[in-house]
């Protein structure tokens, strides 16, 4: 059968070190709740911080051994799994994790991403969000396009309180009033 090998990406490394760092990216994603790695790590990692989190809501016995072997330091992180997490994605039926393809950190230009928790603290679009329709509010437009309106329905669908926790969200977020609403990161060029 043409392709077989195709199931994963191995990532240039052999099979123990494959397994050894995507172990430790997950147990930093279950630490941190948000990762920054490259693209192709953290797609694999992302399987199998799926899974694990499809153990934790298990709650088994066979389920807790599995994630036991699974993470570096699992003293701090299963309560974490079993507890907190368990809960948050109780009725979310999957999509647990996101890939955030963003600009590459280092000099060889690999592509790089954020590897993150949905429905965490730290759920970047959320914030995006927030962001946005606060940004829409200050220019007096109450309606929210598609775009902005489909963004609302995805962050607050599966959290708790979620439209309660984005209107706080809407509220926090400062805009600055130079070049309409976004922060100015450089000076504007001189006029000869």
């Amino acid at each position: 059968m043409a392709g077989g090998a195709g199931k994963y990406r191995h990532l240039s490394r052999d099979s123990a070190h494959r397994q050894a760092l995507l172990r430790n990216l997950v147990t930093s994603l279950f630490k941190h709740e948000s990762i920054t790695t490259t693209w192709p790590k953290a797609k694999e990692a992302q399987r199998l911080a799926e899974k694990l989190i499809t153990l934790g809501k298990k709650n088994t016995e066979q389920s807790r051994k599995t994630a036991l072997a699974t993470f570096y330091t699992p003293h701090e992180i299963l309560p974490k799994l079993f507890g907190p997490l368990r809960e948050r994605y109780a009725d979310r039926p999957g999509g647990y994790t996101r890939v955030l393809r963003v600009e590459p950190k280092k000099d060889d230009a690999a592509p790089s991403a954020i590897l993150e928790l949905v429905d965490g603290p730290k759920d970047m679009r959320f914030a995006i969000t927030a962001r946005a329709v606060a940004r829409r509010r200050s220019q007096g437009i109450e309606t929210l396009n598609e775009t902005a309106l489909l963004n609302v329905r995805k962050v607050t669908q599966f959290r708790k309180n979620g439209v309660e926790d984005l209107e706080e969200a809407i509220s926090k977020v400062k805009l600055d009033e130079g070049a309409g609403g976004v922060k100015r990161t450089t000076k504007p060029a001189k006029s000869a």
